[in-house]
């Protein structure tokens, strides 16, 4: 063997360690590490810091409200642009989507003037406007979703994805040049590797979240959102780890989203959730960083402020979760999914009407909702919702930071 081939043993073992190919026994192994990442970076974080008191006051308001909305997986359902089907068509769909889910945010100041879709009598924005488009093409009759047509440049050109993401506004979808490399790249891994479905990647995951990240970040170079801090190789993984809480909140941890260790998934670290954190007052920047954001100066990928806002992020949510956890230790005996049919639910309910009517000195209020479980991923989808209703009614104390990348 040439020092310049691989050893297979050691890529073997390599795999073997991430938990990806045939042999992985145990699902549960396998760890994608992002989140030891980014304890190290918090732990090495100069210009982004916690507030420990405010991260556990909000723990518990973040408890409160997830419980009287009923927050769980149906949630994303609800919303009248995500797919209602639970095929294999959807998982076509999510794949596509979250391949495309990144750098939605406008450089126009005028709302009136920024990218938007128009579908169904509405204009999307951001990350709605992604979808949309998707909705739209397939509405269209173009096969947006199938592998096979992203590499058949000579029917699936340039020219036809542009078109699939008219705006109807005079600003362009941004990073459109890098979504067709996305588009291209994967439909060749898929169509070479997975024969042409992706559903076979969820398959050789053996249904584990943590060893289809890993997959995604192997096989796919557009999903490796890896970067270096202070010497030290980083993962982050928001595309990859979005894609399989996609999967697992559409199909309500059964079927294709039936993951074994979706605990084992982070908070998605893009420009919505420090945002959100810092106006929580559970992030903290430094003065330079701080002005930068607010003056709305773009930030690198890849700078040691980017990755700091990231990190950080995704370690203030993981201690949210642990002092939910820590509170109220009724939720980690709550299985997450899937959520109990409408009839169990009823019986539920009414057994605890007849409890509380029994013991109205020792339980709950009845009008209290039952415990529901928690983790990243849902408290991640709240942070993110009430972040896009707090801008909405223009109530923000500090822009999103600006950085351009496909990595979010």
């Amino acid at each position: 063997m040439s020092d310049d081939e691989a050893d297979p043993e050691l890529l073997a073992l390599l795999r073997k360690s991430l938990g990806l190919g045939g042999g992985a026994a145990n699902p549960r192994a396998a760890e994608t590490k992002v989140l030891e990442n980014a304890e190290y970076v918090y732990n090495n974080a100069i210009d982004v810091a916690l507030s420990a008191g405010k991260t556990k006051d909000v723990a518990e308001t973040i408890w409160h409200i997830m419980q009287k909305k009923e927050y769980s997986t149906h949630t994303w359902s609800e919303h009248e642009l995500h797919p209602k089907s639970k095929d294999e068509s959807t998982v076509d769909f999510i794949f596509t989507m979250d391949l495309l889910n990144f750098s939605f945010w406008s450089e126009e100041r005028d709302e009136k003037k920024q990218f938007a879709i128009e579908y169904r009598g509405r204009k999307w924005t951001g990350y709605w406007s992604l979808v949309a488009a998707l909705q739209r093409a397939l509405d269209e009759g173009i096969p947006i979703t199938d592998p096979e047509y992203w590499v058949n440049e000579d029917v699936c050109t340039d020219d036809v994805i542009k078109h699939v993401f008219r705006s109807v506004t005079e600003e362009q979808i941004p990073l459109l040049p890098e979504r067709i490399q996305c588009l291209r790249e994967a439909g060749r891994v898929l169509c070479k590797d997975f024969d042409g479905s992706f559903t076979n990647c969820i398959y050789s995951a053996h249904y584990s979240a943590a060893s289809l990240v890993n997959l995604l970040a192997e096989s796919f170079p557009c999903f490796r959102d890896e970067t270096t801090f202070h010497g030290r190789r980083v993962r982050l993984y928001k595309r990859a780890q979005i894609l399989v809480a996609d999967l697992w909140a559409c199909f309500n941890g059964e079927s294709y989203g039936e993951f074994q260790d979706i605990e084992k998934v982070t908070m998605f670290a893009d420009y919505r959730i420090p945002q959100i954190l810092y106006q929580f007052g559970c992030l903290m920047y430094s003065p330079p960083l701080e002005s930068h954001i607010k003056d709305l100066k773009p930030i690198p990928s890849g700078s040691n402020w980017e990755i700091e806002l990231r990190g950080v992020s995704i370690w203030c949510v993981e201690l949210i979760k642990r002092e939910i956890e820590k509170r109220h230790p009724e939720v980690k005996s709550v299985k997450l999914h899937p959520p109990p049919s409408n009839e169990e639910a009823d019986a539920l309910e009414d057994a605890r009407k007849c409890t509380t009517q029994k013991h109205s000195k020792h339980k709950k209020s009845v009008h209290e909702p039952p415990v529901s479980g928690i983790n990243a991923i849902l408290i991640d989808f709240f942070l993110y919702d009430t972040m896009k209703k707090v801008e909405k009614d223009g109530r923000e104390t500090i822009p999103h930071h600006r950085t351009r990348s496909i990595w979010y």
